[in-house]
């Protein structure tokens, strides 16, 4: 059993969204293949992954120092004990061996796209989906049978009015969400307090609601806004200043006696014990967003999961960012909190799998082998373009 060949296609996600700091007329995504000598049914087995949104494709880093390291290692390597499956733990030290710590940059996008697909293939060899695998194996066999998801969007685009904010939020209650995500920060207060409250209107409840400011504001600002949205009760308030500007998130937990939430763009165990040690998170109520398509994979993940642990936080408490088949997997396996979902944006890398429907704010995972992009037509179709 060996890794045959390792493929990345840099593939376009463009579209004319914005959040409070960046538009993303020009994004990109890394799309990749690990392909084996395994057969399944006729057909060689390809694990397949790709890099969250927020950040470009890594495909210069794949192609000229991870890739390369892990085709000229000894396949053997890159097994497991009994040499029946690959090891992503194994291949993960290959693919980083002679990486500084610290300064992740983004090499920790690359690895969490390989990681991905290397998780994908193992759990295609094993013929379980992976949500099942990661339960068997680090959840003591237990997985949830649904996983909770909230609607993200509420971008900033030209010519859109509260009107066309209120209709789309309505989309997603009638397509069996609950919960909607909006984005605030990139008008004046004045201006996103009336795109709130015409949210509020349809929904009726503050814990319906979450907003995320994308790590925009200054401390005054952040705490400006945190007075202002106080009576509304939201279920939680998102990235308000700079990911790692801890006392910023500090002083608005000492202030803000709702949840917050923030993590997407921590990207390694070591960052989210920083954030545990000095950013005033408060365990019962505040929610963390580690994304492991964005964070060096699960391989990292589990890690990322200890220090959690050793800080006295419940795996409830996370709800990864990124709305991929990927956490939603470890969402059902690892007992997570929910997954964040992109039903109408990030196509098609964004939602689930096709026949996967949302009933009440809960989804249920398909019973299919690997983390189930096949489940997923448009994205199927687009992977198979990275192996062949």
């Amino acid at each position: 059993m060996r890794i045959v060949e390792l493929r990345e296609k840099t593939v376009s996600i463009a579209s004319p969204i914005a959040n409070a700091l960046i538009d993303f007329s020009r994004m990109t995504c890394s799309a990749v293949a690990v392909v084996t000598d395994v057969m399944r049914e006729g057909r060689r087995v390809v694990g397949y992954g790709f890099n969250s949104n927020g950040r470009y494709g890594a495909g210069a880093l794949l192609r000229e120092r991870f890739f390369p390291r892990l085709l000229e290692s000894d396949p053997a390597e890159l097994l497991d004990e009994t040499g029946g499956n690959l090891d992503p733990f194994r291949i993960w030290a290959v693919a980083m061996k002679n990486e500084k710590p610290g300064g992740h940059g983004e090499r920790c996008v690359a690895i969490g796209a390989l990681d991905m697909a290397v998780w994908d293939a193992v759990a295609k060899i094993a013929g379980v989906p992976l949500w099942r695998l990661v339960a068997d194996r680090f959840n003591g066999g237990k997985a949830d049978e649904r996983v909770w998801v909230y609607a993200a969007g509420g971008y900033y685009h030209p010519g859109k009015d509260l009107r066309a904010l209120v209709d789309e939020m309505q989309s997603y209650l009638d397509r069996g969400y609950r919960v909607v995500k909006m984005k605030i920060g990139a008008l004046p207060l004045a201006e996103d307090l009336r795109r709130i409250e015409a949210v509020l209107e349809l929904l009726g409840s503050g814990d319906r609601l979450a907003v995320d400011a994308n790590g925009r504001f200054d401390l005054p600002t952040a705490l400006a806004y945190a007075e202002a949205m106080k009576p509304y009760h939201l279920l939680w308030y998102e990235e308000a200043g700079d990911p790692l500007d801890f006392d910023l998130q500090a002083e608005l937990c000492r202030r803000y006696p709702h949840p917050t939430a923030t993590g997407e763009n921590l990207f390694s165990h070591q960052d989210a014990r920083n954030l545990l040690r000095y950013g005033g998170m408060r365990s019962d109520r505040d929610f963390l967003q580690f994304d492991c398509a964005l964070s060096y994979g699960l391989v990292e993940y589990l890690r990322t999961l200890e220090v959690l642990a050793a800080h006295g936080w419940s795996r409830r408490r996370l709800v990864p960012h990124g709305g991929h088949q990927m956490s939603l997997n470890l969402a059902a396996g690892l007992g997570l909190g929910g997954n964040e979902s992109y039903p109408d944006v990030f196509r098609p890398f964004g939602g689930f799998a096709d026949d996967i429907a949302v009933e009440d704010g809960y989804v249920r995972l398909p019973e299919v082998a690997g983390v189930g992009f096949e489940k997923k037509a448009e994205l199927a179709k687009l992977l198979r373009t990275v192996a062949e």
